[in-house]
């Protein structure tokens, strides 16, 4: 079977996993009642957590990690909310779920304009102008630089930036994309960051610097210590640095590790959904699943049937991967790491 008939007939077999499955459980099909009670739950949880921290009734270690887990399940809240999923027809409610879930997750971009970087990477997965999985990582040969630079949208897009315009303009040279999209993309790749990711990196780095310095100074008694005023700045902003931006940078490296070596890049067939992503369920990535919210394990799935919700492709993930399995897409694939997530192997 050509790669268009293997895709065909996994969507179709899915998609009647899910039919079966709704009509087992005919609750599943008020989707926006479930997506509003699962981010209603989430924030509460999150800053009854942010609380209990702040009067000292939980430590330090169980809010990171609880707001980590939780942030990652309004991550994929967000992504649904960026296929219209959840209130495609009451602007104002989807409007303000995917307000609150930013403001909780500054980390990551403003999603209305992510909607046009995620909408771009499911046309053109695993291409030189995927901006989305690009500005994650994906493509680059594994080092020490890689995974410094796997959560942080700031310097490390800062860092690539050149290179990934460079590979868009040679792309519109070549007629592969078109110059008004590449502007678009450039634009919102840009501008999505501005104002709340800057600020909230600019936090983290100073918050970072703070410590070393003071460890430093502990050890080493160096004598040098960040200024009295930045210091007053940091203080003020500890409840949000502890209860929002510590867990957001660890579900962030959690999840950028996960889809930046499940999505393949620079040899993908256009068109070709086989040979966009695959499934990772092995055993050491968990740690890193657990924050994303099993990423690995359903995004797959997403490249397929993508008009469904994050719960329900979770529910009936076992036999999605049957037929996944079935028609020939990989399954832990963990040459990806070796190849800088080629699909195929690198020619010398």
């Amino acid at each position: 079977m050509t790669h268009q008939e293997r895709t065909s007939k996994i969507r179709k077999e899915i998609v009647e996993s899910y039919k079966v499955l709704k009509s087992k459980y005919p609750m599943l099909k008020y989707q926006n009642a479930i997506g509003l009670t699962i981010f209603l739950f989430s924030i509460s949880i999150s800053l009854l957590m942010g609380y209990l921290w702040y009067i000292d009734m939980v430590p330090t270690w169980s809010l990171i990690v609880v707001n980590a887990f939780l942030f990652g399940v309004l991550h994929e809240l967000e992504h649904d909310l960026i296929h219209y999923i959840y209130f495609k027809s009451n602007k104002f409610v989807h409007n303000l779920m995917l307000f609150f879930i930013w403001i909780l997750r500054p980390l990551t971009l403003n999603p209305w304009f992510r909607r046009t970087l995620h909408l771009h990477h499911h046309r053109f997965s695993g291409t030189l102008h995927d901006v989305e999985e690009r500005g994650v990582t994906n493509g680059e040969k594994w080092s020490l630089k890689r995974l410094l630079f796997t959560p942080d949208l700031v310097i490390g897009n800062l860092l690539r930036v050149r290179g990934l315009f460079s590979d868009i303009k040679r792309e519109v040279d070549n007629g592969n994309l078109k110059f008004e999209t590449a502007h678009k993309i450039k634009l919102c790749g840009v501008f999505g960051l501005i104002p709340l990711t800057i600020a909230s990196h600019i936090i983290l780095y100073f918050f970072g610097a703070d410590l070393l310095l003071d460890f430093l100074n502990r050890k080493f008694d160096i004598g040098f210590v960040l200024p009295e005023m930045i210091k007053s700045i940091l203080n003020w902003c500890n409840p949000i640095i502890f209860i929002i931006l510590l867990p957001n940078l660890l579900r962030q490296f959690c999840l950028h590790f996960i889809t930046s070596n499940l999505h393949y890049f620079g040899d993908v067939e256009h068109g070709n959904v086989i040979e966009q992503t695959q499934i990772l369920t092995v055993w050491w990535t968990y740690p890193f699943q657990i924050f994303c919210f099993f990423f690995g394990w359903t995004h797959g799935i997403h490249h397929f049937v993508v008009n469904e919700s994050f719960y329900v492709r979770h529910i009936a993930r076992k036999q999605a991967h049957k037929i996944m399995k079935k028609y020939g897409v990989r399954f832990n694939d963990l040459g990806t790491f070796r190849r800088a997530n080629r699909f195929n192997e690198i020619s010398e």
